[in-house]
């Protein structure tokens, strides 16, 4: 009877085990069809001297973009002292580059990026992660030079992606993880535990104003129709909210996207751009370093309203021009892209 009922408990395991793999393998895109697709060509490859340009805004005025830039490759410690804010000349045809935090002497790795416009200036502000910690670099943009004005640290700064200013002292961010390490990283990361969330800074308090997302990622602000959308890679969806004026949410819906995105831009007309990893089994094996490339695509989304969007593939590509996406900017007849590791990123020319 026990050499039976052990039997039971194994076989229920083995099928637990089985399940499970399958669960996530189908889940992470891990048998969806690559095929490089884009409608264009590559207007130009642009060196990131700090490697790895994550995260980037433009500037239509000045018709320039900056990046934010740092070696994922390397450790965080050698991240922190070569990271850096990148100024690109999108008016150029060399599209120059220069580096807009020579002179910041902090520890700076940074990921996420937000700017708010007032007046002339721009207020700028960039997740940092070091080994200190996690915190917000605050800078003012005057111009074409870059003043650094102070750090925001807090607890509930634990593990943020990327961040949307509402004006100088109001913000939303994402943190992608509730753990940091262990077993319930694990879980995030590969049980698709959704325990990540979005908090809300109003000038004094931070409040938790969204959880229950599976690696909260990018996140972009909608003033004109007062939506704001969250990124959630782990489970291939967009997600769509409503702000109050106490900066607490109303979910609306979940976009199912069928990728893992990341940030998300906006176009003139308020479409969401939308650079994003659709196998992300692949993408974990190329940021440990077990793989030379991971699949990049781009997606457009034109959202109408509740349960009224359309989502257009713009480009797709099994790593070998460009691995794992994580930005696509629209400027003029150009999609300004970012990657996670690459040393380079591409400046895409559609055909119209």
């Amino acid at each position: 009877m026990v050499m039976k009922g052990l039997k039971r408990i194994l076989i229920f395991l083995l099928i637990a085990i089985l399940v499970y793999a399958a669960y996530v393998v189908v889940s992470t895109g891990f048998f969806r069809t690559i095929e490089n697709t884009f409608d264009g060509k590559i207007a130009k490859k642009i060196t990131a001297a700090g490697a790895g340009a994550e995260d980037i805004m433009s500037i239509p005025e000045y018709g320039m973009a900056i990046v934010s830039s740092s070696p994922r490759k390397k450790e965080l410690e050698s991240q922190q002292k070569i990271g850096g804010l990148y100024l690109v000349d999108l008016n150029s045809v060399a599209y120059a580059v220069r580096k807009l935090t020579a002179d910041f002497k902090k520890p700076f790795a940074p990921h996420g990026i937000s700017m708010y416009k007032k007046d002339s200036t721009y207020t700028v502000m960039a997740v940092n992660h070091t080994l200190e910690g996690h915190s917000f670099e605050v800078f003012n943009l005057q111009d074409t030079v870059l003043t650094y004005e102070r750090t925001i640290t807090n607890p509930a700064i634990n593990s943020p992606n990327d961040v949307v200013m509402l004006d100088e002292n109001r913000f939303y961010f994402t943190n992608d993880h509730k753990y940091e390490a262990g077993f319930g990283r694990f879980l995030e990361d590969y049980a698709g535990w959704s325990i990540s969330n979005v908090v809300y800074f109003d000038g004094e308090t931070y409040t938790e104003v969204a959880d229950g997302i599976g690696y909260a990622n990018g996140i972009n602000y909608d003033k004109k129709r007062n939506l704001l959308f969250v990124a959630s890679p782990r489970n291939f969806e967009v997600k769509v909210y409503t702000t109050n004026q106490d900066g607490s949410l109303n979910f609306v819906e979940d976009i199912d996207c069928g990728t893992g995105v990341d940030n998300i831009e906006f176009d003139e007309e308020g479409n969401l751009w939308i650079g994003a990893h659709p196998n992300l089994l692949a993408f974990a094996a190329y940021e440990r370093g077990n793989s030379e490339k991971s699949p990049s695509e781009i997606i457009k989304i034109e959202y109408r309203g509740t349960g009224d969007y359309t989502i257009e593939q713009v480009y797709m590509n099994d790593g070998s021009e460009m691995s794992a996406t994580t930005v696509a900017v629209p400027f003029n007849d150009v999609i300004v892209t970012g990657t996670v590791m690459d040393a380079h990123f591409l400046v895409l020319k559609p055909n119209k």
